[in-house]
């Protein structure tokens, strides 16, 4: 059925899969289905799949109407924040299949996932610049991912860039021929995942969150801490 649906967990996956026609814009409802989703995960889930059906992985974000409403606008924009900052904080694997372009808040998925890989012909781009519109909840992730000069570049012009690109960017970690060859690669992606323990996981988000956070004298300090934490814990699945 078309829309948006999230599958039982099996052997602790996950699968959340986006049909919503040639675009595949993502709804609001959709987005607080998701953040409920990630902030709540099912008992013995590990690893979230985060997949489209066709053409396009994701070309954005469905908006309220015409209306420009500080309220309305803010409403919108707190849906947005909500999934990206449940994106960081769930103790989920994510993994993005991206097996077509990918735009705006499409991206702003893809690249909020611990691992993205894509089919060689779909392009990345954020054409948010071609209305008129600087955006800002891209702009308050892209240049960490990508560097302010790349950052500026892409959003200032609205440039499509290649599967290639991106992993060269850093947005994607690989790029493979097909969609047959993507969800083979997934496949293998999501075991080697499985095969480890779901707690190390949730540590290593969490520290790469935290460690990102501060500068690099502080970072190897509360190594010392988590490193004494996990030795005890080792064993702990």
């Amino acid at each position: 059925m078309a829309g948006f649906s999230i599958s039982p967990v099996s052997d602790g996956v996950v699968v959340a899969e986006l049909d919503r026609g040639p675009e595949n814009l993502w709804t609001l409802a959709d987005l607080r289905e998701l953040t409920a989703l990630l902030t709540s995960p099912p008992e013995g889930a590990h690893v979230l799949r985060v997949r489209s059906v066709g053409e396009a992985f994701c070309l954005g974000r469905e908006r309220g109407g015409t209306s420009t409403a500080p309220g309305v606008v803010r409403g919108e924009a707190e849906t947005l924040v909500a999934v990206t900052r449940a994106f960081r904080n769930t103790r989920l694997v994510t993994v993005a299949e991206v097996q077509g372009d990918a735009a705006g808040f499409g991206v702003g998925v893809l690249a909020a996932c611990d691992v993205a890989v894509g089919v060689a012909d779909a392009r990345i781009f954020f054409p948010e610049v071609g209305i008129g519109l600087a955006p800002a909840l891209v702009l308050a992730w892209l240049p960490r991912k990508i560097g302010e000069r790349q950052a500026f570049w892409l959003t200032a012009t609205g440039e499509k860039i290649t599967a290639a690109r991106a992993t060269e960017l850093g947005l994607l970690n690989a790029v493979v021929g097909s969609a047959e060859e993507l969800r083979k690669d997934v496949d293998e992606r999501v075991a080697l995942l499985r095969a480890r323990s779901p707690r190390v996981h949730a540590d290593i988000r969490d520290m790469l969150r935290a460690f990102g956070a501060v500068g690099d004298d502080q970072a190897l300090d509360m190594s010392i801490d988590r490193l004494v934490v996990g030795s005890l814990r080792r064993g702990e699945t």
